[in-house]
Protein backbone atom coordinates (compact mmCIF):
# COMPACT_ATOMS: atom_id res chain seq x y z
CA UNK A 1 0.00 0.00 0.00
CA UNK A 2 1.32 3.06 -0.93
CA UNK A 3 -0.50 5.21 1.35
CA UNK A 4 -2.66 4.94 4.15
CA UNK A 5 -6.39 2.94 4.24
CA UNK A 6 -9.81 5.40 4.10
CA UNK A 7 -11.08 6.05 7.29
CA UNK A 8 -14.49 4.17 7.75
CA UNK A 9 -16.07 7.18 7.42
CA UNK A 10 -14.42 8.03 4.55
CA UNK A 11 -15.37 4.56 2.72
CA UNK A 12 -19.04 5.81 3.61
CA UNK A 13 -18.52 8.98 2.06
CA UNK A 14 -17.60 6.94 -1.00
CA UNK A 15 -19.94 4.47 -1.15
CA UNK A 16 -20.92 4.54 -4.71
CA UNK A 17 -17.45 4.99 -5.78
CA UNK A 18 -16.23 1.87 -3.81
CA UNK A 19 -19.76 0.17 -5.95
CA UNK A 20 -18.26 1.04 -9.27
CA UNK A 21 -14.66 0.32 -8.44
CA UNK A 22 -15.52 -3.62 -7.70
CA UNK A 23 -18.05 -3.49 -10.65
CA UNK A 24 -15.02 -2.14 -12.60
CA UNK A 25 -13.34 -5.96 -11.43
CA UNK A 26 -16.79 -7.65 -12.30
CA UNK A 27 -17.36 -8.07 -8.82
CA UNK A 28 -20.97 -7.85 -7.50
CA UNK A 29 -22.68 -6.97 -4.57
CA UNK A 30 -22.90 -10.66 -3.18
CA UNK A 31 -19.41 -11.64 -5.03
CA UNK A 32 -18.13 -8.65 -2.21
CA UNK A 33 -20.26 -10.36 0.39
CA UNK A 34 -18.43 -13.55 -0.31
CA UNK A 35 -15.17 -12.28 -0.20
CA UNK A 36 -15.20 -10.79 2.92
CA UNK A 37 -16.62 -13.65 4.87
CA UNK A 38 -14.14 -16.64 3.08
CA UNK A 39 -10.90 -14.22 2.24
CA UNK A 40 -11.31 -11.46 4.31
CA UNK A 41 -7.04 -10.99 3.57
CA UNK A 42 -8.29 -10.46 -0.44
CA UNK A 43 -10.82 -7.95 0.80
CA UNK A 44 -8.20 -6.22 3.13
CA UNK A 45 -6.36 -5.82 0.01
CA UNK A 46 -9.72 -4.86 -2.49
CA UNK A 47 -9.97 -1.86 0.24
CA UNK A 48 -6.03 -0.77 -0.16
CA UNK A 49 -6.02 -0.44 -3.87
CA UNK A 50 -9.28 1.69 -3.90
CA UNK A 51 -8.21 3.81 -0.91
CA UNK A 52 -4.36 4.12 -3.11
CA UNK A 53 -7.05 5.12 -5.80
CA UNK A 54 -8.66 7.93 -3.94
CA UNK A 55 -5.57 9.27 -2.67
CA UNK A 56 -3.69 9.32 -6.20
CA UNK A 57 -7.02 11.22 -6.95
CA UNK A 58 -7.11 13.63 -4.53
CA UNK A 59 -3.35 14.08 -4.42
CA UNK A 60 -3.30 14.96 -7.90
CA UNK A 61 -5.40 17.88 -7.36
CA UNK A 62 -3.48 19.33 -4.77
CA UNK A 63 -2.14 23.11 -5.67
CA UNK A 64 -1.40 25.04 -1.90
CA UNK A 65 -1.20 23.32 1.24
CA UNK A 66 -1.00 25.18 4.55
CA UNK A 67 0.60 23.70 7.50
CA UNK A 68 -0.56 26.40 10.43
CA UNK A 69 1.06 25.70 14.22
CA UNK A 70 0.64 28.21 16.91
CA UNK A 71 4.74 29.42 16.32
CA UNK A 72 5.05 29.09 12.35
CA UNK A 73 3.04 28.56 9.42
CA UNK A 74 4.51 26.92 6.25
CA UNK A 75 2.24 27.83 3.18
CA UNK A 76 3.10 25.52 -0.27
CA UNK A 77 2.27 25.79 -3.88
CA UNK A 78 2.51 22.99 -6.35
CA UNK A 79 3.98 24.64 -9.30
CA UNK A 80 4.68 21.36 -12.02
CA UNK A 81 7.64 19.66 -10.46
CA UNK A 82 8.24 22.21 -8.26
CA UNK A 83 7.15 22.69 -4.41
CA UNK A 84 7.20 26.18 -3.31
CA UNK A 85 7.31 27.35 0.35
CA UNK A 86 6.51 30.45 2.04
CA UNK A 87 7.24 30.22 5.85
CA UNK A 88 7.11 32.55 8.61
CA UNK A 89 8.17 32.20 12.48
CA UNK A 90 6.76 34.08 14.81
CA UNK A 91 9.61 35.23 17.40
CA UNK A 92 6.88 36.63 20.59
CA UNK A 93 6.01 32.91 22.64
CA UNK A 94 3.12 34.55 23.44
CA UNK A 95 1.54 34.51 20.21
CA UNK A 96 -0.63 31.38 19.12
CA UNK A 97 -1.29 31.82 15.07
CA UNK A 98 -3.42 28.98 15.63
CA UNK A 99 -6.11 31.49 17.36
CA UNK A 100 -7.98 34.00 15.97
CA UNK A 101 -6.28 36.56 18.21
CA UNK A 102 -3.05 35.47 17.45
CA UNK A 103 -3.59 35.27 13.39
CA UNK A 104 -4.78 39.33 14.24
CA UNK A 105 -1.33 39.71 15.32
CA UNK A 106 0.27 38.79 12.60
CA UNK A 107 -1.94 40.89 10.65
CA UNK A 108 -1.08 43.39 12.66
CA UNK A 109 2.93 43.02 12.93
CA UNK A 110 3.38 40.90 9.27
CA UNK A 111 6.19 43.22 8.39
CA UNK A 112 7.74 43.84 12.28
CA UNK A 113 11.07 42.44 13.31
CA UNK A 114 9.20 39.78 15.93
CA UNK A 115 7.60 37.99 12.17
CA UNK A 116 10.72 36.23 10.01
CA UNK A 117 9.38 35.48 6.52
CA UNK A 118 12.00 33.12 4.27
CA UNK A 119 10.75 30.97 1.05
CA UNK A 120 12.29 28.29 -1.02
CA UNK A 121 11.49 26.34 -3.72
CA UNK A 122 12.40 22.57 -4.30
CA UNK A 123 11.89 20.48 -6.70
CA UNK A 124 9.62 17.50 -6.71
CA UNK A 125 12.20 14.83 -7.44
CA UNK A 126 10.93 11.12 -7.45
CA UNK A 127 6.76 10.55 -6.42
CA UNK A 128 5.40 14.02 -6.20
CA UNK A 129 2.39 12.76 -5.03
CA UNK A 130 3.99 10.88 -2.23
CA UNK A 131 5.76 14.04 -0.98
CA UNK A 132 2.57 15.85 -0.93
CA UNK A 133 0.72 13.20 0.62
CA UNK A 134 4.07 13.46 3.43
CA UNK A 135 3.20 16.64 4.04
CA UNK A 136 -0.31 16.21 5.13
CA UNK A 137 0.55 13.44 7.03
CA UNK A 138 2.63 16.15 9.29
CA UNK A 139 -0.28 18.49 9.27
CA UNK A 140 -0.50 20.02 6.49
CA UNK A 141 -4.03 20.97 4.98
CA UNK A 142 -5.31 21.41 1.09
CA UNK A 143 -6.36 24.80 0.45
CA UNK A 144 -7.37 27.52 -1.93
CA UNK A 145 -4.07 29.22 -1.57
CA UNK A 146 -5.77 32.55 -0.27
CA UNK A 147 -2.85 32.94 2.26
CA UNK A 148 0.21 31.96 0.17
CA UNK A 149 -0.92 34.41 -2.76
CA UNK A 150 -1.32 36.79 -0.45
CA UNK A 151 2.18 36.73 1.01
CA UNK A 152 3.54 36.44 -2.57
CA UNK A 153 1.76 39.51 -3.18
CA UNK A 154 2.90 41.25 -0.23
CA UNK A 155 6.83 39.71 -0.34
CA UNK A 156 7.36 39.94 -4.03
Amino acid sequence: MKYTRLTKEQFEELNQEFINFLATQSITAGEWKEIKEQKPEVAEEELDVFSDLVWEGVLSKVEYLENIAPQHMYLFKVDGSQLRLIGLKIKVDTIDLTTKEGFGWLRDNLMSDEVELFNADKTLEADKNLKLFELIVQGSNITKGDLFKYLEDLIG
